[in-house]
C-alpha cells in the first residue's frame, strides 16, 4: 500500500485509543505514537522530583528541567508495540498506575509541556503513515489530519475498563476511586485553556459505550480504506 495518511484518534480516557491505535498501526504497517504516554512520563518525572502532587503543584520547578527531560519509543518485539522511555529507562508500567493517572492533568496543562511534547509529536508524524493518540492531535497537533476519530464512552463504562484492566495487572484498588478519576480527568481535561480536549469540527465521533474492540476496529477500517481511496 503507498498511499500513507496521517490518523488522529482524540477522545476521553479509558476509551480504549491506544489499543485501537496498536492494532491499527500493525494492520497498515504505521507509526504509532501514544502521546498519552509522553504525558505521563513526564508526570512522572515530576512526581519522583516532588514537583507534583495531589494537593500541590511547583510548575516552575518542572518548567526549568523539562530541556532535561529526554523521552523516547523503542519497539519491544516480544510485545508487539513500542515502550515508553524516560531519559533511558524503561518507564513503561510506572507511568500506567493510578497515581500517575490521578496527577498527569495536571501536568497536561501546563503550556510549557504541551509546547515541547506537541513538537516533539509533530516531528515524529511529520513524514505521514503515523496514528496518534491523544487529547488534541486532530485540533492542534495535526489539524490536518487525513483522518480524525473522536472516541467517546460512558464514564461507568470507561471506569469498569480501568478498573478490570489494573486488577489483571495485580493492584489493588477500589472502583469508586477509579470512577471519580476518569470523571475528574473528563473536567480537567475539557475546561483547561492550553488545547481542551474538544471533538474538532471534521472528526467522526465514535460512542463504543456498548461496542467491542473487534466491531470498534472493523468500523475504523473501512473508514480508513475509504478514505485511501479517496486520495
Amino acid at each position: 500500500m503507498s498511499k500513507k495518511i496521517t490518523i488522529a484518534i482524540d477522545g476521553f480516557s479509558s476509551t480504549g485509543k491506544s489499543t485501537i491505535a496498536k492494532l491499527l498501526a500493525k494492520k497498515y504497517n504505521y507509526i504509532y505514537v501514544d502521546t498519552g504516554a509522553m504525558y505521563r512520563a513526564v508526570t512522572l518525572f515530576a512526581n519522583k522530583n516532588n514537583y507534583v502532587g495531589l494537593d500541590f503543584l511547583r510548575k516552575e520547578n518542572l518548567v526549568s528541567q523539562l530541556p532535561n527531560i529526554s523521552l523516547q519509543f523503542k519497539f519491544n518485539k516480544d510485545l508487539g508495540f513500542a515502550e515508553m522511555y524516560l531519559n533511558g529507562d524503561n518507564v513503561e508500567k510506572e507511568i500506567r498506575t493510578l497515581e500517575v493517572s490521578q496527577l498527569v492533568s495536571k501536568i497536561a496543562a501546563i503550556s510549557e509541556v504541551r509546547k515541547k511534547l506537541v513538537a516533539e509529536q509533530q516531528l515524529m508524524g511529520k513524514d505521514g503513515g503515523v496514528v496518534m493518540d491523544g487529547r488534541d492531535i486532530g485540533t492542534v497537533v495535526f489539524p490536518d489530519a487525513d483522518l480524525k476519530l473522536f472516541m467517546t464512552a460512558s464514564a461507568d463504562k470507561r471506569a469498569l475498563r480501568r478498573y478490570k484492566e489494573l486488577i489483571e495487572r495485580g493492584d489493588n484498588i477500589d472502583y469508586n476511586d477509579i470512577l471519580f478519576n476518569v470523571q475528574e480527568r473528563d473536567r480537567v481535561d475539557s475546561t483547561r485553556k492550553d488545547s481542551p480536549l474538544v471533538k474538532a469540527d471534521d472528526a467522526i465521533e465514535i460512542d463504543n459505550s456498548d461496542m467491542g474492540i473487534n466491531e470498534q476496529f472493523e468500523l475504523i477500517c473501512n473508514l480508513i480504506d475509504k478514505k485511501l481511496v479517496e486520495l
